[in-house]
């Protein structure tokens, strides 16, 4: 069909966003993700909500088409599910990786070769993605959780540093994020002060550690993001998390699905 000027629209987006999670271990990142509306909690092997929260959920998801099938129902079926909740997306890579070597008929993703099982894998990590922009459109919220990991980062700017990073393969970790509409940090804010203790000694020392904050803009230490014009950082308190975050989000499609703000 061909594209015409006179049949023009907004290319401003009402959907729910795709969020990504990550944080340093124990900081409430599965208890964030239920303050979500009416969550639908998927977990991989190994994963499981804090003792005091409780979502639905139909199980671990043991493979890929588990997890499809899991979409296909979302999209297909009626059902009272405002939101899923995807935890983890490194537990999550190794189902991926299972389907890329099932697919090429290998057993290990790195035995193809030079990489080459990575960059495969792309496939099968565009078909996830689909998946998720496919609820996404339908009025669905997405929240994936993932762990952290300190990487090197080799900036073409400045000398190397390192920073926080969402624990997966590099390419898979750069294609969800940019597929991501907010990628928030979280951790625990800490100040560095110095105390004398001698003539002319003087030792740092980490002061804090109680104020957790969710990360919005990328900062030197960590990869985070968003597309609302949200600020750098929010300070995150056990139940308005989503409330806070809502606040900057557009309004939801109009398919019965709860606004965000």
């Amino acid at each position: 069909m061909a594209i015409s000027l006179s049949s023009l629209r907004s290319s401003k987006s009402t959907n729910p966003p795709i969020t990504l999670l990550y944080g340093v271990d124990g900081i409430g990142k599965t208890s964030l993700a239920a303050e979500w509306p009416d969550p639908l909690y998927l977990p991989t092997e190994g994963e499981r909500p804090p003792s005091d929260v409780e979502m639905a959920t139909p199980g671990t998801i043991g493979s890929l088409d588990d997890l499809f099938n899991v979409f296909g129902e979302l999209l297909e079926s009626k059902h009272d599910f405002k939101s899923i909740v995807i935890d983890s997306l490194d537990g999550l890579e190794p189902l991926v990786w299972r389907a890329t070597c099932a697919r090429l008929g290998v057993n290990s993703i790195e035995e193809p070769g030079y990489g080459r099982g990575y960059v495969e894998a792309d496939t099968e990590w565009n078909d996830f993605l689909g998946g998720v922009a496919a609820l996404s459109q339908a009025g669905i919220y997405v929240v994936q959780l993932a762990h952290p990991e300190i990487v090197r980062f080799d900036s073409p700017i400045t000398d190397p540093y390192s920073r926080y990073g969402i624990k997966m393969h590099k390419r898979a970790a750069a294609l969800l994020r940019e597929r991501a509409d907010v990628v928030g940090f979280l951790n625990y804010r800490i100040s560095i002060k110095e105390k004398e203790v001698a003539r002319q000694t003087k030792i740092a020392h980490a002061e804090g550690g109680k104020e957790r904050q969710i990360h919005l803009n990328e900062g030197a230490g960590f990869v985070a993001k968003n597309r609302f014009g949200m600020p750098d950082s929010i300070t995150y308190r056990k139940g308005q998390g989503f409330t806070e975050l809502a606040k900057f989000w557009p309004a939801a499609n109009d398919n019965g699905q709860k606004e965000a703000a």
